[in-house]
């Protein structure tokens, strides 16, 4: 069996549930892998069969998207032409990830796939999401179109619908409180945080992509991006501050830690992400602002946790599509 994986490269998440996929799907048959998008700082261990530059956004500084970066990154003659470029008739299941290029391609050649993602979630009309942003759902429905589709989310809002991938070197951590707070929030600079968080009295782990070398100012340790150095501080942390994403959060909740989300501004996503957590009990707080140190302060004086059930069906999920979608 031939199996063909388009993955999302904006952000980490995509690319980190696919480093437990991978090798399921292996066991099945050959693999290529195909990742689009500009913004990921973490990869996958095994070859690529084709890296695009695909369609993304860029991160700001002050809690949303860089619109004129991603402007000037965007390239959408390549996309077009990489969307009719793609060949598929080798391939007996088409897996996507949120990833537009395979899946315009099949759309194009009229060739079903498959969704299994987070995003795909959205197609039920059962998946919290804030009423005044309806304008924003064609994002979902047109960004990489699909035929099936497997979702994740945090809750099991219908039938199609799982709860979050738990990497396995997540679940096999051992855990522990050594009292600091690890953060990823990419959309805001590293200024803006160690100027509100250096006002606090606990200590912080700020896991940066503008820092290539380790610095600390006060009570804010400030690293590069790393994935092994983010699972370890998260695994001995208090808690999460991070953005509106979805794989952080889940991993955060599943080890039991306190999770407070500032989803990025103009995000359709991430703004959906927060409700859906603020429905289990997370802290949600819209922006950094005059306000933010109160919020800060209030959520590390709250020694709240919240119980989540996410089991290990990974394996499962995996051998049900095989089975039900493969030709």
């Amino acid at each position: 069996m031939k199996i063909l994986f388009g993955i999302q490269g904006t952000g980490n998440g995509h690319i980190s549930r696919a480093r437990e996929i991978v090798p399921l799907l292996q066991q099945y048959g050959e693999v290529d892998l195909v990742v689009s998008g500009t913004e990921a700082e973490v990869s996958l261990s095994q070859p690529l069969a084709h890296k695009f530059h695909g369609f993304s956004f860029v991160f700001g500084k002050n809690g949303g998207v860089d619109n004129w970066a991603t402007f000037k990154l965007m390239n959408l003659r390549q996309l077009w032409k990489d969307m009719h470029s793609m060949p598929l008739s080798q391939y007996d299941l088409i897996i996507n990830d949120f990833e537009p290029v395979t899946a315009w391609a099949c759309r194009l050649q009229k060739v079903r796939s498959v969704s299994l993602s987070h995003q795909c979630s959205f197609v039920s009309p059962k998946t919290p999401r804030p009423k005044s942003w309806d304008w924003a759902e064609w994002l979902f429905k047109y960004y990489s179109p699909t035929t099936h589709h497997i979702g994740f989310h945090f809750e099991r809002y219908d039938d199609f619908i799982h709860t979050p991938v738990i990497r396995s070197d997540i679940r096999r951590m051992e855990t522990s409180n050594l009292g600091h707070y690890s953060v990823y929030l990419p959309a805001y600079s590293d200024k803006t945080l160690l100027k509100n968080l250096g006002g606090t009295d606990a200590e912080w782990h700020v896991f940066s992509k503008r820092t290539k070398t380790p610095y600390r100012e006060g009570n804010v340790h400030v690293f590069p991006v790393n994935n092994d150095g983010f699972n370890n501080s998260l695994a001995s942390s208090a808690g999460l501050l991070t953005g509106g994403g979805f794989e952080g959060p889940a991993e955060a909740l599943f080890m039991g830690k306190k999770v407070m989300m500032i989803p990025m501004k103009g995000q359709y996503e991430q703004q959906c992400n927060a409700l859906s957590a603020s429905k289990l009990g997370v802290k949600v707080v819209s922006t950094i602002n005059d306000q933010f140190p109160t919020h800060i302060n209030n959520w590390l004086a709250d020694p709240t946790r919240i119980n989540v059930n996410f089991p290990d069906e990974t394996a499962q999920i995996v051998d049900d599509m095989v089975k039900k979608y493969a030709r």
